[in-house]
């Protein structure tokens, strides 16, 4: 019995181990944003949003981008991959940018200037660590009380009796 024990652990084990290999070649997911604004002074020079963007990831639409807006798309996997078509100005013929990114293993969630990532710039231009902004919660001194509105609660401040 203690045999059959034994094999049944190091099987459970081994399934264990097996996944953790499946799951660490897969990669985690991100969030990607794509961000088509201008960036005002890098270095100098001005890198203007473009007219419109159409992001495409795994043969899928995921975002058409005017100028100062963002798109969203997730991704497993650390080898990002994706299609641009571009437009730089009104009227303009539309080019098509096939993109290969290798996203950092730590961030989750990630924003790419399209602007300054096209115009070759470094990666500190056009990546960076999107942050959610976090609402606070009022504390509870914040919070009106119960009462009459004006900040006396009960009987507080009332000498006598209002009653006839």
């Amino acid at each position: 019995m203690k045999g059959k024990t034994l094999i049944i652990r190091l099987a459970v084990l081994a399934v264990a181990a097996a996944l953790a290999a499946v799951m660490m070649v897969i990669g985690r997911g991100h969030t990607l944003y794509f961000d088509n604004k201008t960036i005002e002074d890098y270095q100098g020079q001005e890198y203007k949003a473009f007219e419109r963007v159409v992001v495409t990831v795994k043969g899928e639409e995921v975002a058409k981008l005017g100028k100062r807006e963002r798109g969203m798309a997730t991704w497993i996997g650390q080898d990002f991959k994706m299609v641009l078509e571009i437009t730089e100005k009104k009227g303009d013929e539309p080019r098509i940018e096939e993109i290969s990114i290798q996203l950092p293993y730590g961030v989750d969630g990630v924003v790419i200037n399209l602007p300054a990532y096209l115009a070759g710039l470094p990666e500190d231009a056009w990546f960076s660590e999107f942050v959610p902004m976090v609402e606070e919660e009022p504390s509870e001194e914040d919070l009106p009380g119960e009462g009459d509105g004006f900040g006396l609660e009960g009987d507080m401040g009332l000498e006598g009796d209002l009653g006839v």
